[in-house]
């Protein structure tokens, strides 16, 4: 149940803010009928006034389709001038009382970082010498990820953030996991006898995590080049999809039971070998009659970098479900087309009786593939005879389509911020399990910042061959006969 509450959005001006923050947060008081218990906050370095913020939050919203919100923002939305790197909030606490008064609102707060990562201390700082890590009512905080840009610096903004609020008060937010088809993933696991009771080692040949992106790094050169894809991607997105794929069932359904499960999943995994893990750099190509920038010659990337763009690996998980499973991740950017999806293969038959068909048997493996975007849904992969009088087989296979069945799915902010106006912390990240996330990737991370080999790979291909990621990498289902090639 919702309550009445103030919504302060740290960065009230930028460009996450514009394009995701005020389109998804109007939906959801419009969807759920509570316009006239969410109050909006702006706060920037901006020098502008109310009625200057009214008409960014209107324009904001028209870009994304909505209109006829002038009365919602004349009667519910403010801004806070606070000048970039000031400490001292205590004209914001001011203003918030002001707010809370004039709309007799209970002090219920959340405050949205919506911020580069450099900013964190100094907010945090800030909000806890005035006051307001605490309220009449609750308060709770939101930090966009990156959190930490590895296990150290994780473990210092985790000690900093505790030394003024509490866990429960946390909501470490990855976009990732507000997506649907992700949140649909224990459902499908977990209430489902069927794909649950094969699960495990003794069903499971391997499984695939790949998360492709089309496009460059455009103009987050910045960020990226001091980044590189194992901190922006695979640390994050593609660790969350593994925990959720791979953890033991939990107690219940509730945040803690589901974050423990996770917590304790990633515990269990081996220490990565650097021999099993493929590092690349997109490089200039035409691809279909275009001219693809290589990485190096991005706007502001230097021309000797050696920041991956893409990464393959293999990891063990050192249980009794999964030992001796391998899981590929792999991630990269400039592939040909932008791809989410997860491969479940299952081992092939113990005896073959189809002699001649399909490598004698060998590639005769059922494939359970989770597609999270595009065209969001599920599909299994079988053999069937085909029709006449000689032994054919031919792979088919069922499908379940989101958008056969169910209206347009509602973006991932969407899903995540009304999980924090309601106060549910099951999709967002732990302090233990952001740092068990960083004491993984952390050696992978600092042999490819002391230069590890870095295979080039041309910018609309699907990245540099692997030794150890013998299932190929396809954004579309596999049809006709399986493939063992060990492209990355």
């Amino acid at each position: 149940m919702t309550e009445p509450h103030l919504f302060v959005i740290y960065g009230g001006t930028g460009d996450l803010t514009s394009r995701k923050l005020l389109p998804s947060m109007y939906r959801i008081i419009k969807d759920a009928g509570i316009a006239d218990q969410s109050v909006l906050l702006g706060v920037s370095s901006k020098d502008i006034d109310d009625d200057a913020y009214r008409e960014f939050v209107k324009e904001s919203l028209l870009e994304a389709g909505i209109e006829d919100t002038a009365a919602w923002c004349a009667e519910r939305v403010y801004h806070q001038r606070v000048p970039r790197g000031e400490e001292d909030l205590s004209l914001l606490s001011a203003r918030i009382t002001k707010v809370e008064d004039e709309h007799a609102l209970p002090g219920n707060r959340i405050f949205y970082l919506a911020l580069p990562p450099v900013a964190f201390p100094g907010v945090i700082k800030g909000l806890s010498a005035a006051g307001l890590n605490e309220s009449p009512g609750w308060t709770r905080l939101v930090i966009e990820k990156p959190f930490g840009r590895d296990l150290v610096s994780a473990q210092s903004l985790n000690r900093l953030v505790h030394s003024s609020f509490d866990e429960d008060q946390v909501y470490r937010i990855d976009h990732y996991l507000g997506k649907e088809t992700v949140r649909n993933l224990l459902a499908f696991r977990f209430a489902n006898m069927l794909f649950e009771s094969s699960w495990n080692r003794d069903r499971v040949d391997a499984i695939e995590i790949n998360v492709a992106e089309s496009l460059g790094i455009g103009q987050r050169a910045a960020y990226f080049d001091g980044a590189g894809v194992i901190r922006d991607m695979l640390q994050n997105h593609l660790t969350q999809l593994l925990a959720l794929v791979a953890m033991e069932a939990p107690d219940s359904f509730d945040a803690e039971s589901i974050r423990d499960g996770k917590v304790r999943l990633l515990n269990a995994i081996r220490t990565i070998d650097f021999d099993e893990v493929t590092l690349g750099q997109y490089g200039p190509a035409e691809h279909n009659g275009e001219s693809l920038l290589g990485y190096r010659q991005e706007d502001q990337v230097p021309d000797n970098s050696i920041t991956p763009t893409f990464v393959s690996l293999k990891i063990q998980i050192d249980n009794w479900r999964w030992q001796g499973v391998p899981f590929y991740l792999r991630t990269g950017k400039r592939l040909p087309e932008k791809s989410s999806q997860i491969v479940v293969r299952f081992q092939p038959p113990p005896i073959c009786i189809f002699h001649g068909q399909k490598d004698d048997c060998v590639s005769h493996q059922n494939v359970i593939r989770l597609v999270l975007q595009p065209n969001e849904g599920f599909q299994l992969h079988f053999d069937v005879k085909s029709p006449g009088e000689s032994l054919q087989l031919l792979e088919k296979q069922l499908s379940f389509m989101y958008a056969e069945e169910f209206e347009e799915l509602p973006p991932a902010y969407q899903t995540l911020i009304l999980d924090i106006i309601l106060g549910d912390q099951t999709l967002f990240v732990r302090a233990d399990e952001v740092e068990a996330s960083w004491r993984l990737y952390d050696p992978v991370i600092q042999a490819a910042d002391n230069g590890r080999k870095i295979h080039t790979y041309d910018a609309g291909t699907w990245g540099p061959e692997g030794p150890h990621t013998p299932i190929q990498w396809a954004p579309e289902p596999i049809r006709g006969e399986a493939t063992t090639s060990p492209q990355a």
